[in-house]
């Protein structure tokens, strides 16, 4: 039995290390479904970042984010309060509150999650192919105006509140 679906979307497998990877401000990021792959139900990224690597405080206002760590330990502030998942741990960042995350560990690789689908247009507007499945060079000369990402962000709903962070405090 099938269940109407306003959107056709159809299965999806892909192996390990398959995806659409692209590096993204410092970061590699290995998408394993994407708004388009799923009817824009949800995006799923697999990100690996180096120690100290850290969003700006921002928000959501149009979706919530799961963050589900795969290796390694991130420090994650939600509404003010800190939370540190290592490997396996699980938090969930509810549209509307201010959240950002470090890197606390020497590297870390986590999945995030977002629903409904929509925001990984933003990854992909503002990051480029990845050259190989490792997490690009440090350059700073490569990272965008922050004003343009202010700018960017908000186009997807988003709103950037201030710098990273001290999260590993």
């Amino acid at each position: 039995m099938s269940v109407e679906n306003s959107v056709e979307t159809k299965p999806l497998d892909l192996a390990p290390g398959e995806g659409r990877a692209i590096w993204h401000m410092g970061a590699l990021m290995v998408f394993k479904a994407t708004s388009a792959d799923t009817g824009n139900q949800f995006w799923l990224a697999e990100q690996t970042s180096n120690l100290g690597y850290a969003s700006p405080v921002h928000l959501h206002t149009r979706e919530d984010e799961l963050f589900y760590v795969l290796d390694g330990e991130l420090s994650i502030e939600i509404d003010g309060v800190m939370h540190h998942p290592s490997t396996g741990g699980t938090v969930f960042a509810p549209r509307g509150l201010a959240h950002s995350y470090k890197v606390e560990s020497e590297t870390a690789r986590w999945l995030v999650l977002g629903t409904p689908g929509g925001f990984d247009g933003w990854f992909f507007d503002t990051g480029k192919p990845a050259e190989r499945l490792e997490v690009p060079a440090f350059n700073p000369a490569g990272f965008p105006d922050f004003g343009e990402v202010i700018a960017s962000v908000e186009a997807y709903g988003g709103k950037v509140l201030g710098p990273p962070r001290g999260t590993g405090d």
